[in-house]
């Protein structure tokens, strides 16, 4: 495995705790880009198929933009910015609530269902292969560690 200071051409040496962060920082681009590969042909964001996902969860029922918002990966994301686009794009499907139109609910299209799983096996494919050199006992230790650092 290449070290750290190697990849970034480095000659000083660099603390646990700064390569820690920067390997998080490298990796999170070498994932974003896999991704962003896969997702390209569809003309969609990380974000938006995030959305999707969620969308996808809630099994037909519509959800408002507040609730996706606190489930989105991203939670700097604009929300209505994306749901807009995928309004565009006919994956998603505004609904104004006749008892209060400022209640606005967001729900999947069958379009948006049909992208989704075309894409599903391309991003699954995509996540084994990114974590292919880890074996499960080391996945889950991965994961592990990366939550300890969340709290």
């Amino acid at each position: 495995m290449k070290e750290l200071e190697n990849i970034l051409k480095s000659t000083a040496k660099i603390s646990d705790a700064k390569t820690t962060v920067i390997s998080v920082f490298h990796i999170n681009s070498i994932i974003k880009d896999a991704l962003l590969l896969q997702l390209k042909p569809y003309d969609l964001s990380i974000e938006q198929y995030n959305v999707l996902r969620i969308l996808r969860g809630q099994k037909g029922n519509p959800i408002n933009l507040q609730d996706i918002q606190e489930r989105m990966i991203n939670k700097m994301s604009n929300t209505t910015r994306l749901v807009d686009k995928l309004l565009k794009k006919d994956f998603v499907k505004r609904i104004t609530c006749k008892k209060n139109r400022r209640k606005v609910e967001i729900s999947i299209t069958k379009t948006g269902l049909e992208i989704l799983k075309e894409l599903d096996p391309k991003i699954d494919g995509t996540e084994s292969k990114i974590t292919s050199p880890l074996n499960p006992k080391e996945l889950k230790q991965l994961n592990n560690l990366l939550l300890k650092l969340n709290n």
